[in-house]
């Protein structure tokens, strides 16, 4: 989260690639060495798992910008939908994988040992598969055209827009609802089962696993379902509305809310029931991710991006993912009025119903872009005037 504003300055201004390369080498190699962490030193182990933020600030707040520099329109949501499958498929076969190699090899160490040697493919194809494509090249706005403010000019300038602003406050109650499912809904759906199957309360011993690879499996479907199926949706509407974009995520939104409730208050009373809502929830839910990147790319000017994303990410993060689990559970500490494992499941269950209400704030403010979204776009979309200030080459990094 705080190095996204470094690596958004970076992205706007030197080679894109080597920087993305950079930040997920150091992230492989991070998340490699917090598998053999000792067990006395555990701050070591916090230490080691937060720098793994560093690839994520690398590659999400520039990859989204090459992608916007080699298509437009149309084209440019389906890649941006192929991009943002990752999120989804990628957190659920972490569960999935996460609770089979722990099964196999008995150890969750070696859970943190897969993902190193995919990060290491992932930088050989980006040094030499990818191309540096121009900014703005595509959009007939070449590079040395392009004027350059400085790094307060351009978080002036996005203060300043309405769209970008509001859909950041939407996509932040996305992530503060993803960031709550993501930590929160295994152990709930763990603390239903002991009710509902009678299975036996971890207490000593392994934990059962099999909730993680049930939620993990839900994630993938409804992950790439969401995303295909709001893409798909803001493809036909914009045929009717140039709003299509903003209104599609504040239906995403609006509808997973009431199936989220569902899930948590059923989780009791039918297993079945709980997952099938889960389901329903999460695949409303990951419509929005490759139409918020979308809004942003053609409500911010190419020069800006990179900075535009890290803005989004720190403040997504911030409000959203970051501190979600941490309140859910201080909310659920402060229900709790015993110590029984009845209470530790209830007052999980009505904590966790916060975030219903998010995703209905969220929706809110998607719909308050809608009202924006044609002036900011036609504004951003005009050739800047006056002299222009030349670029720094992207041949490298300072």
């Amino acid at each position: 989260m705080f190095l996204a504003p470094v690596f958004g300055y970076l992205g706007d201004r030197y080679n894109r690639k080597m920087i993305m390369s950079v930040g997920i080498g150091f992230w492989s190699i991070v998340t490699l060495a917090s598998s053999y962490t000792p067990k006395e030193y555990f701050w070591l182990l916090l230490l080691t798992r937060g720098l793994v933020g560093v690839g994520e600030a690398s590659y999400s707040t520039i990859a989204p910008t090459i992608i916007a520099d080699l298509y437009i329109k149309e084209r440019r949501t389906q890649m941006l939908s192929v991009f943002y499958f990752a999120i989804p498929v990628g957190s659920g076969l972490g569960y999935i994988v996460g609770s089979k190699v722990d099964d196999l090899a008995g150890d969750w160490h070696w859970a943190l040992r897969v993902t190193p040697a995919l990060g290491l493919v992932a930088v050989v194809l980006l040094l030499f598969v990818v191309k540096e494509p121009k900014r703005g090249a595509i959009e007939a706005r070449p590079e040395h055209t392009l004027q350059r403010t400085s790094w307060l000019g351009d978080m002036k300038a996005l203060c300043r827009n309405p769209s970008f602003v509001l859909s950041t406050f939407g996509f932040t109650a996305v992530a503060f609802v993803t960031g709550s499912l993501a930590l929160w809904a295994p152990a709930f759906l763990f603390r239903a089962a002991v009710f509902t199957e009678g299975r036996p309360p971890c207490v000593k011993g392994p934990c059962d696993t099999s909730d993680s690879l049930y939620f993990g499996i839900i994630t993938v479907v409804s992950g790439i379902l969401g995303v295909a199926s709001g893409a798909e949706v803001s493809r036909r509407l914009r045929l009717r509305t140039p709003r299509a974009d903003p209104l599609v995520c504040a239906l995403g939104l609006l509808l997973s809310a009431p199936f989220l409730y569902l899930a948590i208050v059923f989780a009791q009373a039918s297993p079945i029931a709980t997952y099938v809502f889960i389901f329903l929830g999460e695949t409303f839910l990951s419509m929005n991710w490759a139409i918020v990147a979308d809004i942003l790319l053609y409500v911010v000017v190419p020069t800006r991006r990179s900075t535009a994303e890290a803005f989004q990410i720190v403040l997504s993060h911030l409000l959203g993912d970051a501190g979600s689990p941490y309140l859910i559970g201080v909310v659920s500490d402060s229900l709790k009025q015993t110590d029984s494992y009845l209470w530790q499941f209830r007052s999980l269950q009505l904590s966790l119903l916060t975030c219903s209400f998010v995703a209905v704030g969220g929706g809110a403010f998607f719909l308050a872009t809608a009202l924006f979204i044609e002036k900011d776009r036609q504004r951003e979309s005009v050739p800047p005037t006056g002299p222009p200030t030349p670029l720094p080459a992207a041949s490298g990094l300072p």
